[in-house]
């Protein structure tokens, strides 16, 4: 079974749309003065969107979704947080239950010995994307963090690697 497509114009095509739109609900026969306008007004903005260029309507649709209170990832609110504390021993509780939920660490290389550093460089590469010279720059760099945003088991592990090499790495 072969379909035919053709290609029609979008301003015929809004307009097609606009005049097959289903029946109104019953509480706009009420006010028709204001159900044209409404559509007069529709219309006006279809026209207007469809004669953006391509950068135009992007920046509009970036716009729109701000407006609405929308990100690329969803509602920009979660859910009801309460703005203050019931009690005022609750606000240390609160800080350690921050304190306590951290799940990404920094593994910060403060020291070395300087028999390791060739070492210590090449271990440096094999958990970071850098390449010799970088590596070399960041060891030379001493106290740096070497790597941001690990789980604790992959910043241990490293921080173990690190210390069998003769240099001091600590968990942040």
């Amino acid at each position: 079974m072969s379909f035919m497509t053709t290609k029609v114009p979008t301003k015929s095509l809004l307009k097609l749309l606009i005049s097959s739109s289903p029946k109104p609900p019953i509480s706009r026969f009420f006010s028709t003065a204001t159900a044209e306008d409404r559509t007069q007004k529709l219309e006006r903005i279809a026209d207007e969107l469809l004669d953006l260029t391509k950068l135009e309507r992007y920046d509009y649709s970036i716009l729109f979704r701000l407006k609405l209170g929308l990100n690329r990832y969803g509602p920009a609110v979660s859910g009801v947080t309460s703005a203050s504390p019931s009690a005022p021993g609750s606000s240390s509780g609160a800080a350690e239950s921050k304190a306590a939920e951290k799940t990404a660490f920094d593994v910060k290389l403060e020291k070395f010995d300087a028999p390791a550093k060739i070492k210590i460089i090449k271990e440096v590469r094999t958990f970071t994307d850098l390449g010799l010279k970088e590596a070399k720059d960041m060891v030379e760099k001493v106290p740096v963090v070497v790597k941001k945003g690990v789980t604790k088991e992959e910043a241990e592990a490293i921080i173990k690697k690190l210390q069998e090499l003769g240099a001091t790495a600590v968990l942040e």
